[in-house]
């Protein structure tokens, strides 16, 4: 299995695999969307065979505090074809998209998961940090990670992710 950046071609396979992750066509919609808005940093894709398993994106979201506004980056989402799932290629892509905003200079990251789930790659409960998202969700689903360390401290506020989300 090999990870790389999304091509044009990749588009329809993209799709396809968030959709069947997903069992539902919201998420496979919000990928298109925020690439027609220009508001995708970061998208990989697992490939094997020749064919893509396995795709994840990282979009950027703001969060509005005491202390005024600044930039962090949402992933959302991540999807592994259903057959392929188990095997893991879901953490491959984690891993692969976090080194890469280390690399772009991103700071922090938040997500909207399996509380089981992504605390193996660091993140933690965005409360401790005094970040909660804009809608209502379990304190443990909602999570965040420095990719700089103490980049978070003393930045507390709500997170907004970008209006294509409003319809997942």
């Amino acid at each position: 299995m090999s990870i790389r950046d999304e091509c044009p071609e990749d588009v329809s396979a993209i799709h396809h695999v968030n959709a069947l992750a997903f069992g539902q066509p919201q998420e496979a919609a919000l990928v298109d969307a925020l690439r027609r808005a220009g508001a995708v940093l970061l998208s990989l894709v697992a490939v094997e065979d020749g064919a893509i398993v396995g795709h994840i994106l990282f979009s950027p979201v703001r969060v509005r505090g005491g202390g005024g506004e600044f930039a962090a980056v949402g992933l959302a989402p991540m999807a592994v074809l259903p057959a392929w799932q188990r095997r893991g290629i879901g953490s491959a892509l984690v891993r692969a998209g976090l080194a890469r905003l280390r690399g772009m200079g991103q700071e922090a990251v938040v997500v909207l998961g399996h509380p089981a789930y992504y605390p193996r790659f660091g993140f933690r409960r965005a409360s401790v940090f005094g970040l909660r998202w804009e809608h209502a969700a379990p304190d443990e689903a909602f999570m965040a990670l420095e990719l700089v360390a103490g980049s978070l401290a003393g930045r507390q506020g709500v997170v907004a992710y970008r209006p294509e989300f409003d319809g997942v």
